[in-house]
């Protein structure tokens, strides 16, 4: 009897040892197959054109082949659920706002997920401010003179708005400034276009990716940025913070989330060829060109950031007094 005990934990103890030199096999030789990049925005949206840049700079240094899959829905649920309850093993993954991300575990009322528990975070890729932005016509030439306009009209002004860290950043703004101007949403930011030109918004809160183009054309003049020092690629434009908005920094920020149990091997090389890909100068300009600034981090570094915005996620939705879903 203690002979075939003993026979019987060695064999166990093998097994296991089998196991972890499996494990680990597996992971150095990554990656076996195709790697997908999931997002929860439709193709030709601006996170879809980020995910499918991202996706090639990485094929050219990895040798891998990287596939782009648009699972869309829910607000972006549906995409990074399917992530989270992916296998951990590096082939899933999920290109989106961060700093969005976060906000999950706050503006649902049963949350499908813990994004805490769902997610570590392989690297970051940019970061980017929304924008204060009013008709290119308007008189007025910087947020002062707008917050003193707009505390002159009371009740009866509006601004524009599509996204919710758009409503986040002008909800902030309005209750540090001292406003009571009212809320218009709109499906999409370039819907505002024709409001403020006919005089019905007096500005609108939307993201660099559709207001840097408009700005440079002289159809909208770029106010101030809500990031919390100026970005990069639009040095001249100041910050809400250096306009008199004190305490503003919301910064929108990208990165690959990987389901949580990821093997740090996997995670470390996945981050390396993000950076890799990220220190290219057609990356450089291609953020810059969407009003971005590269934003490259260990894994370490970035689910500490990814921690905090979770913990302040509910204060700004509490800010933007959006209701749970």
């Amino acid at each position: 009897m203690r002979k075939r005990t003993l026979h019987a934990g060695l064999a166990a103890g093998l097994g296991l040892m089998g196991c972890l030199i499996l494990g680990g096999a597996s992971a150095q030789e990554f990656p076996g197959q195709p790697i997908r990049f999931v997002t929860g925005l439709p193709a030709g949206s601006g996170a879809d054109s980020f995910t499918r840049f991202i996706a090639e700079k990485m094929k050219e240094v990895s040798g891998a082949t990287i596939v782009v899959e648009n699972r869309v829905g829910a607000t972006g649920a549906i995409a990074m659920e399917f992530v989270a309850r992916s296998k951990p093993d590096g082939y899933t993954a999920y290109l989106t706002a961060g700093s969005a991300t976060a906000s999950a575990n706050h503006i649902f009322k049963i949350p499908r997920v813990n994004v805490l528990e769902a997610f570590r975070i392989a690297g970051t890729i940019n970061r980017m401010g929304f924008m204060i932005v009013l008709d290119g016509k308007s008189p007025h030439r910087t947020l002062q003179e707008l917050t003193a306009a707009l505390k002159a009209k009371g009740d009866k002004g509006n601004y524009g708005v599509s996204a919710t860290s758009g409503i986040v950043l002008a909800e902030t703004y309005k209750a540090i400034a001292g406003l009571e101007t009212g809320q218009v949403r709109f499906r999409a930011a370039g819907d505002t276009l024709n409001e403020l030109a006919a005089g019905n918004l007096d500005f609108s809160s939307i993201d660099p990716g559709f207001s840097i183009p408009q700005h440079n054309a002289g159809r909208v003049r770029i106010l101030a940025v809500s990031t919390g020092k100026r970005v990069e690629s639009i040095p001249d434009i100041p910050t809400l913070e250096e306009s008199g908005v004190k305490g503003v920094d919301q910064t929108v920020w990208w990165c690959i989330a990987l389901p949580k149990a990821t093997p740090d091997v996997i995670v470390n090389k996945i981050n390396s060829w993000l950076n890799e890909a990220l220190r290219k100068p057609e990356s450089k300009k291609f953020f810059n060109d969407a009003g971005g600034d590269i934003f490259i981090s260990t894994p370490a570094e970035a689910d500490v950031l990814f921690a905090q915005e979770v913990a302040n996620g509910g204060e700004y939705l509490r800010v933007a007094k959006i209701e749970k879903q």
